[in-house]
């Protein structure tokens, strides 16, 4: 990351400067694509301040995840995913697939995806869809590296689908949970993960949140912001261009912890720690201060 101290920028209104109690996790950004392009040293900037110290830099096709590798390589604190989303499933072929996998054997990847199922849109046919998945689903069998997974009003045929790679693959997050009650506790019932966007802040689609994330045990709970979607709606500020970023997760964490009756302290250790162990990333004890670590890679 950046050195949230140098060149301050007012970017962010005073309502939206928030700073984490304690160091989180963003285990889905979408830090490449084009709406950072002009600022993304301004946005890694902003979300050093506010304690946001962990960035998972989603790749959900080929040019995208070879653009989060080259963030991961060059900025500390970052890391890739590297997959195919549903909505591209339609070009996957044989070449493709060998270059996801090598795309897995490199260390700043730290997980296979961003791919699923999206019977939402349907941009790909869910034949498609379904084989592109399952290509993926056994390259995390290869690699042993943990799914980061989309599913959109499919959950019933990716649980089946899931079961019976259940015992093959590792770990699998459903990132940016916003299913129902039987679908949330058929993703536990499989031992998965759950990602939580700013969707629970969304009063007209993303209340019955609110009821559900008591239900998801803590150490199998993660956060993200899927920035720049999903911006939450009830920011006690407006923020021009209405474009999401990391530096608003510590938000998303205050409502989350407010429905669960936990303190924002105890989510974003619990939820930092269980990224850093699904991810396999460093332990607090062992991580670089990446603000400073980026300010002396400069001065040096």
């Amino acid at each position: 990351m950046v050195d949230p101290d140098a060149n301050f920028d007012d970017f962010l209104p005073e309502a939206l400067r928030f700073r984490s109690p304690a160091p989180l996790a963003d285990i889905g950004a979408n830090l490449t694509h084009e709406s950072f392009a002009g600022d993304l040293e301004a946005v890694l900037r902003r979300a050093g301040a506010a304690n946001v110290t962990t960035l998972i830099v989603t790749g959900t096709d080929l040019a995208h995840a070879e653009q989060a590798v080259e963030l991961a390589q060059r900025v500390p604190g970052l890391y890739a995913t590297a997959g195919v989303h549903p909505h591209d499933a339609s070009h996957w072929n044989g070449d493709l697939a060998a270059a996801m996998s090598r795309l897995h054997h490199r260390a700043e990847v730290v997980a296979v995806g961003e791919c699923g199922l999206d019977f939402n849109r349907n941009f790909s046919t869910p034949p498609e869809q379904e084989r592109a998945f399952e290509a993926q689903l056994a390259l995390a069998a290869q690699s042993r590296k943990p799914l980061f997974i989309h599913e959109r009003d499919a959950g019933r045929r990716m649980r089946d689908m899931l079961r019976a790679w259940r015992d093959d693959i590792s770990d699998a997050v459903v990132h940016c949970f916003t299913a129902d009650r039987d679908t949330l506790h058929g993703y536990l019932d499989l031992d998965l993960h759950i990602g939580l966007t700013g969707w629970i802040c969304d009063e007209r689609r993303g209340h019955h949140l609110r009821e559900l994330v008591r239900d998801i045990p803590l150490e199998r709970l993660m956060v993200e912001t899927d920035c720049p979607y999903l911006l939450p709606r009830d920011l006690p500020a407006k923020l021009k261009g209405r474009r999401h970023e990391p530096a608003l997760l510590p938000w998303i964490v205050r409502e989350i912890a407010h429905w669960r009756g936990n303190t924002e302290t105890e989510l974003a250790h619990a939820t930092s720690d269980t990224a850093r162990r699904f991810f396999r990333l460093p332990m607090a004890s062992e991580a670089q201060d990446i603000g400073r670590t980026q300010q002396e890679s400069r001065n040096g």
